[in-house]
């Protein structure tokens, strides 16, 4: 099993989620932005949070035209898997991996906290060791979190089971409390909150580590 974590200008939590995949049996390796391919076999591609570009534009947007954006849309095209985290769920709207828009948060603050989620499907791998409406806790920093689209893309995602992650108390307004989405083929998932700060008892949690055995777990029936 082989990952793959982006680096642009401004990403800090690339360590973080590079330290997470490789506790759950992954043997990882780096990509910076400029690159124009991503490292040779790899299964999973991991897109980190913090500020690409310093936000500048719209978060994600100008990290979204970066020159390995065009591999990771290759490697999603070939069916392979994507994550993105906070930064990163807004960079893979950015390119179009999926849809929708985060803006700025409803009480244009800040929000750095953990908080309550519903597992909204089962049906994923990065969701499969969990039932639907599982209730997990996971931390969030953002200050654009608010999920938005139309709403003809609202229904289609609930038709099509696609929302991954509820919040609870939603702290950011994202339409109807949506925390993470999945593409059509469920292999790219976009979320806020930050699993891989939540692998541990040291971290004050350790719910976030089930997502990355169950993605590890998928490629090992694979």
């Amino acid at each position: 099993m082989r990952a793959a974590v982006l680096t642009f200008p401004g990403s800090n939590c690339d360590r973080d989620l590079a330290v997470a995949f490789a506790a759950h049996g992954f043997a990882v390796s780096r990509a910076w932005h400029k690159d124009t391919a991503l490292p040779e076999g790899v299964d999973v591609v991991g897109i980190p949070g913090g500020y690409s570009f310093g936000d500048y534009l719209r978060c994600g947007a100008i990290a979204a035209r970066a020159p390995v954006m065009a591999a990771v849309a290759a490697h999603a095209a070939r069916g392979g898997h994507v994550i993105g985290i906070c930064n990163g769920f807004q960079v893979l709207t950015e390119a179009g991996l999926l849809p929708g828009v985060l803006m700025r948060n409803a009480g244009l603050r800040f929000v750095c906290r953990r908080v309550a989620l519903e597992v909204a499907t089962a049906g994923s791998p990065f969701t499969a060791l969990w039932q639907a409406g599982d209730a997990i806790v996971l931390p969030v920093a953002h200050h654009d979190g608010n999920y938005a689209a139309d709403a003809a893309t609202l229904e289609r995602l609930e038709g099509e089971d696609r929302i991954a992650f509820r919040y609870r108390d939603n702290p950011n307004g994202a339409a109807r409390d949506i925390a993470g989405i999945l593409s059509a083929n469920r292999r790219v998932l976009g979320m806020m909150p930050h699993p891989e700060r939540a692998i541990e008892a040291a971290q004050g949690g350790t719910d976030g580590s089930a997502l990355f055995r169950a993605l590890a777990g998928a490629f090992a029936v694979a």
